[in-house]
């Protein structure tokens, strides 16, 4: 039932000239929008707006990244419309230099969820009211969820209660790296416990 309707929108979708989608997908039971960053707000309001769609219903907005590609990032909105019952996948494509247009307008629920897409990944986003980071400290170095980001470094990051605020320590391993040379406790014992005489036969 789903699909079908789905199939019907996607139909309703390319007969609208005015969209200019790149591309109209089935995928895991969503249609897919990709669109280009021009004609982002213009296709959001539309779906929002249109009798036939109405996804008036911002779900989420996330951050993708293909760092083999010149437009290394996709920007994906989800949009839900509670009349129609149906989901939708938007997105768009761009770099590390590209802004792509704030949501914000159509939906002002995006505010926060562009801001963490800039903050974990450094799209950014153009006419956005209060583009800043959300998830990591202010001074933080980096967008945490790149795929080139680092797995290790040298510092970590904590909240002091003594001094009210955040402070930044050298890694320090909770616990001392253990070598397991198989005489260790770690790694069972040698001798048999009462009622497993047969076990080793």
């Amino acid at each position: 039932m789903f699909e079908e309707a789905l199939n019907e929108l996607s139909s309703y979708l390319q007969e609208k000239p005015g969209l200019a989608l790149q591309s109209v997908t089935m995928a895991y039971g969503e249609l897919n929008l990709e669109v280009e960053a021009g004609k982002l707000i213009d296709t959001l309001t539309f779906l929002r707006d249109d009798v036939q769609c109405q996804f008036i219903s911002l779900i989420d907005i996330s951050g993708v990244d293909y760092p083999y590609r010149s437009h290394r990032f996709d920007v994906v909105y989800h949009l839900l419309s509670p009349r129609q019952n149906l989901r939708i996948r938007v997105k768009v494509a761009t770099d590390e230099d590209t802004p792509v247009p704030s949501a914000t307008p159509v939906y002002p629920g995006a505010d926060w969820y562009e801001r963490e897409t800039y903050d974990l990944y450094g799209v950014l986003f153009s006419g956005h009211p209060d583009l800043r980071r959300i998830l990591t400290d202010y001074g933080f170095d980096g967008h945490p969820l790149r795929k080139d980001f680092p797995l290790t470094g040298f510092v970590e990051v904590r909240y002091d209660d003594e001094v009210k605020r955040v402070v930044y320590e050298p890694v320090e391993l909770r616990q001392e790296f253990r070598n397991f040379d198989f005489q260790s406790p770690w790694e069972g014992t040698d001798y048999v416990l009462p009622g497993d005489e047969k076990a080793k036969q």
